[in-house]
C-alpha cells in the first residue's frame, strides 16, 4: 500500500465521532437481533456466560447478548462509540461493561467463555492489512480453553467483483479504499476516507489456526442474514466460528 494511502492507527475514530447516534440508522445495523440469535445457537451461549465483544462499536451486539443474561464486556478503539454504548446500557437498564481498548493489545488471558468480533469493528478497520493476525491472536488468548469464537470479515471476492468507481483494492494487503460521504445526526455531510481490510475464507481460517484456534465452520453471510451456508462471491461477509482447544 503506498505510504500516502496508509491510514494512521485509529483512523476510524473521527468518523465515529462525527456519526454519533446516526451510525445506528445504517441499514446494516438493523439485523442485530437475528445475528445474535444465530450466534447464541451456533456457539451454545447461555445466561451467565462471560462474553467479550471485541470491536463493539456503539454496543448493539453486546447489549443484545447482555439482555439474554450474559456477562458482557465490550471494547472499542473509539471513545465516542464507547460513550454511546455506555449511555445505551443505562437507558435500557442493561448490565454491560464498555471500555476503550485496542484489539491488537488486549491483555485478557483465558477470561471469556466466548469472544465475538463482528461487523468489521475488530479486524476490518485496522487499516493497513498488517495487524489482523496479531488481533486474532489476542482474541484467541482472551478465550478460555473450550471457549468459542465468532469473527465476521468482509469478503474480498465480493469487494473486487462489485467495486464502485473511485474505489481501489490493494491486492497485496487486501485493503479496499474509498471516499464516502457520511451524514451525521443533524443531516450534515462530510467526506471521509475508508479503509476496509477484506479476506478470503481460506485466509481467515488460516489466520485463526495460526492463532491456535480450531476452525469449526466458515459461512457466507450478509448483515441481518446469518445462516449456515457456504462462502460465496455474492455474500458481503464471511462468518468464521472456531473453538480454543482444551
Amino acid at each position: 500500500m503506498p505510504e500516502a494511502q496508509r491510514p494512521a492507527s485509529g483512523w476510524f475514530n473521527p468518523i465515529a465521532e462525527f456519526l454519533g447516534p446516526a451510525y445506528l440508522r445504517n441499514a446494516f445495523t438493523m439485523g442485530t437481533e437475528q445475528e445474535v440469535a444465530f450466534l447464541v445457537d451456533e456457539l451454545g451461549l447461555e445466561a451467565g456466560m462471560r462474553i467479550l465483544d471485541a470491536g463493539c462499536g456503539p454496543g448493539r451486539h453486546a447489549l443484545a447478548l447482555a439482555r439474554r443474561g450474559m456477562e458482557v464486556v465490550g471494547i472499542d478503539l473509539s471513545p465516542a462509540f464507547v460513550d454511546l454504548a455506555r449511555s445505551a446500557a443505562g437507558e435500557q437498564h442493561v448490565s454491560a461493561t464498555f471500555e476503550v481498548a485496542d484489539i491488537r493489545t488486549l491483555a485478557y488471558e483465558q477470561a471469556f467463555d466466548a469472544v465475538v468480533c463482528l461487523c468489521q469493528g475488530g479486524l476490518g478497520l485496522l487499516g493497513g492489512g498488517a495487524d489482523e493476525a496479531r488481533a486474532m491472536a489476542r482474541i484467541a488468548a482472551a478465550t478460555r480453553p473450550g471457549g468459542r469464537v465468532a469473527v465476521s470479515a468482509f469478503n474480498a471476492y465480493f469487494v473486487v467483483r462489485h467495486m464502485d468507481a473511485g474505489e481501489t483494492f490493494d491486492a497485496v494487503t487486501g485493503v479496499n479504499h474509498e471516499v464516502a460521504v457520511v451524514r451525521d445526526e443533524s443531516g450534515s455531510e462530510r467526506e471521509f476516507d475508508l479503509w476496509t481490510t477484506c479476506f478470503t475464507p481460506r485466509e481467515l481460517s488460516l489466520m485463526a489456526e495460526r492463532a491456535g484456534l480450531s476452525v469449526d465452520a466458515c459461512y457466507g453471510v450478509t448483515p441481518g442474514d446469518y445462516a449456515r451456508r457456504p462462502p460465496s462471491i455474492d455474500r458481503h461477509e464471511h462468518l468464521l466460528l472456531a473453538t480454543r482447544p482444551e
